[in-house]
């Protein structure tokens, strides 16, 4: 018997060669060169071929391998790939069929022991060198645990042949010398071959097996030795760390022990200091703002435990403002608008509001057939559907920002300017929780449209809204409340639609005075972005920054909205701020989300240091108290989802209601039909609607071109009367201006509001002038124009 020049295959390792693979009827067998590695047989027209093209691959572990003659065997994975494959002799066919053999009993596990391992959980590592060396023995492990399964598979290979080889020499000795007898050697001759073949094998697993756990030896020796000294270096540090503990524990407790004379009046109406350490234990247990990310510009960690002293509020404005003895802190305030605070039980309902509205019917619709044409487009020119919509006017949504008037309620008790600050950046925060799942399109107001909020026996405020301008559009706010604060806005959007996101950009600016302090804020609102547009699940997000100024003061707070990002591991919807007074020195800390909750922190001391941001800059550090929470959402009524995802107050934005002006979005016809779910008489209600506005701005022009050129008018009426085919496009959201063509502005003049320059920002802005709820109470709205 002569010894095979061929390698014999190592189990596991990869196993290469010539075989003859059947093509076809016409060309029959053709020599390809095979490669089997990591539980899959691939193979190539040439070794050369190797690094580019693959002809094809089969995974072993789900394969049949099955042999046909002494040299040809079968490899099929019950589908569409068999291989038909020849060796070049029956020594090499064995010796690839113990290579498959093996790695598919290698691949099988494999695949065994990833689908066990995704029903376990990975318990998470103590620490990045702790993870590492968990990592790495876990490898090990694994490696000793496949060679382990190699001898096991060798194992049965070898008692396989080994048994074959028994029954042939049985067979041989009660064979009768002649011409059978040479043949019966040969067989035998044979099976001692393949059995030496598979003998080899198991030779080489157990050789790797011995020099892998050699190696290993040693260095797990020296893991061993080095996680001893560790813990006892562990168990050193926290017996320390235990009595530094205890020592800064025992030295609060006497310097919050105060004599009856330097006691704070605060603590004695409440009762004695606390006493085995709970105050001390409430503070070293506290939840600070972890360390933020390069997008955010500073960094806060608790305050030295010094400044957690009984006798300090949370804003030690008593110690440093010169507060009065009945002035409320951010310490003693209820943070949190819940239904229980004591501010919301002052609420007495004059009327039952409705609390539901009729579920939003299941529309189906091509936008791509509608938005294909409009990229590029301001969104005030695209024709939409109201399939978009949702039953409210942008008037109303507008109205929505008062959703949380409370925190203006307690802005206006503050004596000091800086609480006062936090209230109105909360409450600025707040007028976007609404909008979180909220991706219907308002309806467009009407030019003239108004709506009132009327919530003065309720909840202390009025307010009133009117579309100011149509191109752009453009809608006037005033809200005042008996409470002592008056807002302000006027808010046109200029948007983009981008093919696969939607950018609304807010122009305009918001005002805040409170009437006892007379401090007068001003901010504007950030970008409003719609994804998924075409493609996917809409979503929106807000994102940029808003600087809050108190004009008095000269006291700022600067809010940032980051941008979601699906790589950042930080929380979506992120807000963060920090208010600081005229010279630039920051008492307070904000942070939440949008959609939740808003807290703030007292800054007790800053430096600059720590990280360094993404722009190479280092970040300050605040060492802040315990942060108090100043708003949280209102959870949404049950069913919302079916009902636009509309909060408590919106659901009664468009309820009908009795004494409003005959232009409130209440009685706007294709608002209401929409909301009753009756969407294709909606949308011819809508193309009316648009036709009388038409027409009445054209009306507009000729009186202004009169007033102008009387001589000319008739001329300037021909050159500005629209043909019927322009007549028919030029919708209400697809128009352009026809006044600008015409060479002159729109002459509409606001109902109840007066176009002036802001006196605070120098922007042109509309001014409530008074009237509507004199003229509401007399019922006379004679002058209104009809619009509806």
């Amino acid at each position: 018997m002569s010894e095979p020049k061929a390698p014999t295959p190592a189990p596991g390792d990869t196993y290469k060669g010539w075989l003859f693979k059947w093509t076809n009827y016409i060309k029959g067998y053709q020599r390809r060169w095979f490669v089997l590695s990591n539980g899959l047989l691939s193979y190539y027209r040439t070794q050369a071929e190797m690094g580019h093209t693959c002809r094809g691959t089969i995974n072993l572990a789900t394969a049949n391998i099955a042999v046909e003659d002494s040299c040809n065997f079968v490899i099929s994975n019950g589908g569409t790939q068999t291989y038909h494959l020849k060796a070049s002799s029956e020594v090499e066919r064995q010796r690839w069929i113990t290579a498959l053999e093996l790695a598919k009993a290698k691949a099988f596990r494999m695949q065994a022991e990833s689908d066990d391992s995704g029903d376990e959980s990975t318990p998470p590592a103590a620490g990045q060198g702790g993870g590492a060396r968990n990592s790495e023995v876990q490898s090990t492990l694994r490696t000793l645990g496949s060679k382990v399964e190699d001898l096991s598979t060798c194992n049965d290979l070898i008692a396989k042949h080994g048994s074959a080889l028994q029954r042939s020499l049985s067979e041989l000795e009660g064979v009768r010398l002649g011409g059978e007898t040479s043949e019966k050697i040969r067989q035998v001759t044979e099976r001692a071959t393949l059995f030496r073949i598979t003998s080899n094998a198991m030779i080489n697993a157990c050789r790797d097996f011995l020099a892998l756990a050699q190696a290993h030896s040693k260095r797990w020796q020296k893991a061993l030795q080095a996680e001893r000294e560790q813990r006892v270096r562990l168990e050193e540090t926290l017996e320390q760390l235990a009595k530094q503990h205890n020592h800064l524990e025992r030295a609060f407790r006497g310097a919050t022990v105060l004599p009856p004379s330097q006691s704070n009046p605060a603590i004695d109406s409440k009762g004695s200091v606390p006493g085995k350490g709970d105050a001390s234990d409430e503070d070293e247990e506290n939840e600070f703002f972890d360390a933020c990310e390069d997008v955010q510009e500073f960094i806060t960690v608790p305050a030295d435990p010094k400044y957690h002293r009984s006798g300090s509020n949370v804003s030690g404005i008593s110690s440093e403002m010169g507060m009065d003895d009945g002035t409320t802190s951010l310490d003693e305030q209820s943070m949190a608008s819940n239904p229980e605070s004591p501010q919301s039980q002052e609420v007495v309902p004059v009327r039952k509001r409705r609390t539901r509205i009729p579920d939003k019917p299941n529309y189906s619709l091509n936008l791509w057939s509608i938005m294909k044409n409009c990229i590029g487009k301001e969104l005030s020119k695209i024709p939409m559907p109201v399939n978009f919509n949702e039953p409210l006017s942008m008037l109303q949504r507008l109205s929505e920002d008062l959703e949380y008037y409370e925190l203006l309620d307690r802005g206006a008790k503050c004596q000091s300017s800086l609480e006062q600050m936090c209230y109105v950046a909360a409450f600025t925060v707040s007028s976007y929780s609404t909008t979180v799942h909220r991706t219907g399109k308002p309806f467009n107001p009407l030019l003239g449209e108004t709506f009132e909020l009327d919530r003065l026996q309720e909840s202390g405020y009025r307010s009133l809204c009117e579309q100011v301008s149509h191109h752009p559009p453009a809608a006037a706010h005033h809200a005042i409340s008996e409470r002592g604060w008056t807002l302000r806005q006027e808010i046109a959007l200029a948007s983009k639609f981008r093919g696969k996101y939607l950018s609304i950009m807010p122009l305009g600016s918001i005002h805040c005075i409170f009437e006892k302090s007379n401090n007068h804020y001003t901010w504007k609102k950030v970008t409003t972005t719609v994804h998924n547009i075409i493609v996917g699940k809409l979503w929106i997000d807000q994102s940029g920054e808003i600087d809050i100024v108190n004009h008095r003061t000269g006291d700022r707070c600067h809010l940032k909205f980051a941008p979601y990002s699906y790589f950042s591991r930080d929380v979506a919807r992120k807000v963060t701020g920090v208010v600081t007074d005229k010279d630039g020195k920051a008492h307070y800390v904000l942070s939440g989300t949008w959609d939740e909750k808003m807290e703030c922190s007292r800054v007790m001391q800053s430096s600059r240091g720590g990280e360094n941001g993404a722009d190479g800059r280092q970040k300050t550090v605040y060492q802040t108290l315990k942060a108090k929470e100043l708003w949280r959402k209102t959870p949404l009524p049950e069913g919302a989802e079916n009902m636009y995802y509309f909060s408590t107050l919106a659901l009664t934005l468009n309820e009908p209601e009795e004494g409003v002006a005959p232009t409130d979005s209440r009685k706007r016809p294709d608002q209401r039909l929409m909301e009753q779910g009756r969407w294709e008489e909606a949308n011819a209600e809508k193309q009316r609607l648009e036709e009388k506005q038409r027409t009445a701005r054209r009306e507009r022009e000729r009186e202004a071109n009169r007033s102008a050129n009387p001589e000319e008018a008739e001329e300037v009426e021909i050159a500005t009367e629209p043909s019927e085919t322009t007549d028919k496009t030029d919708t209400d959201e697809t128009s352009s201006d026809l006044s600008l063509s015409s060479g002159h502005q729109d002459s509409y003049k606001a109902m109840w509001f007066d176009r002036c320059v802001d006196p605070m920002t120098g922007e042109p802005t509309h001014i409530y002038r008074g009237g509507y709820w004199e003229t509401k109470e007399q019922g006379n709205w004679d002058s209104c124009p009809d619009i509806f």
